[in-house]
């Protein structure tokens, strides 16, 4: 029987995060880094171009997120294998990341070793999950407000996290590629979708749903 060597690309905009996830990943008899990249856009190129059986792709990332990457290297090639590997323990973002095409989602909190392990179920075309998000997803309906933040689609909330990040209209425009009219009707949608009236409410639903960190805007504010 042949032994498989599965090829990777993974992505993150931290260097180190990238040579510490690399340095692991190499160790790995049946695994292979055979590119990195820093954002989304080098994440879809490097796709492109190296053809990997398998991306690593961190969701945080400055201009588009992992969610955009995700949705564009699938739009390539619907048959990509990616696993979301970030900090955000919030299922919501599981749940969007699985909707814009990703087939598993490990938290950075978890062991190692559960990372080694979703890389081998997704290149099988495997749904994996860290035991942490599968555990969040399992208990999410409990919550009113967490069913309200899953009937936003992925590009929803890909405009939703930039309104949080404090980015305006054409600066979002700009990201994401569309006009700032498109953004401004997204805006009203989903304000509209959280049963919200204003940016100062949707703001403390972003806190009471831990999607954004009170921390962040003190930080933001000095």
């Amino acid at each position: 029987m042949t032994e498989i060597d599965i090829k990777i690309l993974l992505v993150d905009d931290h260097a180190i995060v990238r040579e510490g996830y690399r340095s692991l990943l190499q160790k790995q008899p049946n695994l292979t880094v055979i590119a990195d990249a820093r954002d989304a856009a080098e994440a879809y190129q490097n796709y492109k171009t190296f053809q990997p059986d398998v991306v690593i792709m961190d969701i945080s990332m400055p201009g588009q997120s992992g969610l955009e990457a995700i949705s564009r290297i699938r739009q390539y090639d619907a048959q990509a294998r990616i696993l979301v590997f970030s900090m955000h323990q919030n299922p919501s973002f599981a749940l969007q990341a699985i909707r814009a095409g990703a087939l598993g989602y490990v938290t950075k909190s978890s062991d190692p070793t559960l990372l080694i392990h979703g890389i081998f179920q997704v290149y099988e075309n495997k749904l994996s999950l860290s035991p942490d998000i599968a555990q969040a997803l399992a208990l999410e309906k409990l919550g009113q407000d967490k069913a309200r933040l899953d009937d936003l689609t992925v590009r929803e909330f890909e405009i939703l996290r930039l309104l949080l990040e404090a980015k305006n209209n054409q600066q979002i425009a700009d990201i994401l590629n569309i006009s700032p009219k498109t953004v401004s009707n997204s805006h009203y949608i989903i304000k509209r979708k959280l049963e919200v009236n204003s940016d100062i409410e949707l703001t403390r639903l972003a806190i009471r749903m831990k999607l954004l960190n009170l921390r962040d805007l003190i930080d933001e504010a000095e």
